[in-house]
């Protein structure tokens, strides 16, 4: 069972993502923040998109990365953060719908780090206007907590 550390975690993440220039740059909005767990949307434009108008394969991973990252972030203490020690993404088929919807949640929590995964979902409507929805990636990451007392070096 995963236990956040920061009862304001919400807030939080909120407060993180107003200074995340590159996701706003991108387009890309985390509409749930849950423990342990993100979501969030992308509409595809043509700046996404690579020859024959496929979601190109690094906007998909980073979109993986941000929601996994963001999970684990949820979990830990105030004073802490996490950046990604190590990511695996699996790309089942390319992205080439209207918008992406992105999944990323804790597995297994731990102190010095949260093993996280997330789903990349491609979404477009038939001709009746019925969403569909075909997965597009899955990674598999590690994140990293960062202690106050950690430096660069």
């Amino acid at each position: 069972m995963l236990q956040t550390y920061n009862k304001d975690y919400k807030e939080r993440v909120k407060k993180f993502l107003k200074g995340q220039h590159f996701m706003h740059l991108i387009g890309f909005d985390l509409s749930v923040i849950e423990e342990g767990r993100t979501e969030g949307w992308l509409e595809i434009e043509q700046q996404h998109k690579q020859q024959k108008g496929f979601v190109h394969g690094g906007l998909v991973a980073t979109l993986a990365d941000i929601t996994a990252g963001f999970a684990a972030y949820t979990l830990v203490p105030e004073d802490q953060h996490v950046v990604t020690a190590e990511i695996k993404v699996s790309y089942f088929r390319p992205a080439v719908g209207v918008k992406l919807h992105v999944v990323g949640s804790v597995l297994k929590q731990g102190r010095k780090i949260n093993f996280c995964e997330a789903e990349v979902w491609d979404v477009s409507y038939d001709s009746k206007g019925q969403e569909v929805r075909h997965l597009a990636a899955k990674a598999t990451t590690s994140m990293a907590t960062v202690f106050p007392d950690d430096r660069a070096p």
